[in-house]
């Protein structure tokens, strides 16, 4: 028994150990950043949960609040890209984590709904505008042989800091709503603080001091065609994604009749799942296929994570198993889906690509979580969960077009 066990464990050591080696230090301690950041993300997920039950605010007002939110993201990827590209992704990220963590703690203060509006898209502005200036960070310290693992390594963190904000999140909104918004300004305050400890100019060589001169030549992201495309198939997918952190815990409150706590958990589920699984996929499938056909593959899936709640019947145990194949989904569509954009970008226009991805995201943030919530209050969970299983499926039809379409010698670096 033992000697067939044995062989099996170092195996698996050796898979863990070869998918996590090789990364450069920087990378480490940039994902170290994003993890003592993320472990206090907890106020985004609750959001709905706190104007709700503490304001006692309609569903509507707080999938409005939460679109505030996203358009305040959009302008922060636009001008975090553009600043990025003319300072430098180091300052930005600073500058951005030290305002974030005040304004959060500002945000827990407002009383009013206009009042409330306001800061969230200051708040959002300032803390998104930190996305592309970390995500050209990552390119910048990484080698291109270890890009994917690298920006895989930091969404480890992400979810890693995800996993613990969501179950301690759910504990504490569970208590006192408040201290949701001093413990994620804290958190940001504290990863500026280890940012500079490690990664300042001063303090690292490999840290640019300058912005990268400008490349007459280089290809700008607002007139690549396929990456143009590529952000609008990426739109229709995360607009679906972000249910899960806006309508959803909603759902499985009302219509699932979980508490607080379990929501946390389930939460906290899918980041677990990432952590454990994610660097090892990637470090198995990199190179193997063309990572536009992951990407259709973990879209597909993600649609089936929203309809299986029209299709089998049940309470904790199928939300359960939806946040598994949604887990399942976001490991094969997510890390590729950087590798796509950066293998598009050049030294100097990295900002711009990756704020435009950012841009994408916060587009999904704006109409997802105003349209998700709206569907519901008039029509009902089902029929939002039919809609938004139909607009992922559509969704990977496109990805899969945009493989057909693209030469795949141009794709030859995203291996």
């Amino acid at each position: 028994m033992f000697a067939i066990f044995i062989p099996l464990v170092k195996k698996i050591l050796s898979l863990y150990t070869n998918a996590y080696s090789g990364l450069t230090a920087e990378s480490w301690w940039l994902s170290f950043v994003m993890l003592i950041n993320r472990m206090g993300t907890m106020v985004l997920p609750f959001m709905t949960l706190y104007l709700t039950q503490a304001r006692h605010y309609s569903i509507g007002k707080a999938g409005l609040v939460v679109s505030i939110f996203g358009l305040g993201s959009i302008c922060g990827g636009f001008l975090g890209g553009k600043f990025t590209d003319k300072f430098g992704f180091y300052f930005l990220q600073i500058f951005s984590l030290i305002g974030g963590g005040i304004l959060f703690i500002a945000l827990g203060q407002m009383e009013s709904f206009p009042a409330i509006c306001i800061t969230t898209f200051i708040l959002s502005m300032v803390n998104d505008a930190f996305r592309p200036a970390n995500a050209a960070a990552i390119a910048h310290y990484c080698t291109e042989e270890n890009r994917t693992r690298s920006y895989s390594l930091n969404r480890l963190a992400i979810n890693l800091g995800w996993a613990a904000g969501g179950a301690l999140g759910g504990f504490i909104a569970s208590k006192n709503y408040q201290l949701l918004f001093w413990i994620d300004g804290l958190t940001n305050i504290s990863a500026a603080f280890l940012l500079w400890l490690r990664l300042a100019p001063s303090k690292n060589t490999a840290t640019a001091k300058k912005p990268i001169v400008k490349d007459a030549n280089a290809r700008s992201a607002y007139k690549d065609k396929p990456y143009i495309a590529f952000i609008l198939l990426s739109v229709m997918y995360s607009f679906c994604f972000f249910q899960f952190f806006t309508t959803m815990p909603v759902f499985y409150r009302e219509g699932l009749h979980l508490t607080e706590t379990e929501i946390g958990l389930l939460m906290a589920f899918n980041g677990i799942g990432i952590v454990l699984f994610e660097m090892v996929a990637v470090h198995k499938l990199e190179g193997r296929k063309h990572i536009l056909r992951y990407i259709t593959m973990g879209v597909f899936l993600t649609s089936f994570s929203f309809t299986i709640f029209n299709i089998l019947p049940g309470a904790g145990l199928i939300a359960l198993a939806s946040m598994a194949i949604a887990t399942i989904g976001e490991i094969l569509s997510m890390p590729f889906m950087n590798t796509f954009w950066i293998s598009r970008s050049s030294d100097s226009t990295r900002g711009q690509y990756a704020g435009l991805y950012t841009i994408c995201w916060s587009t999904a943030q704006v109409i997802g979580p105003t349209t998700g919530s709206q569907i519901a209050e008039k029509w009902g969970f089902n029929t939002l969960w039919w809609m938004i299983g139909g607009v992922c499926i559509a969704s990977a039809i496109g990805y899969r077009w945009l493989y057909l379409k693209i030469n795949k010698t141009d794709m030859s670096i995203c291996k």
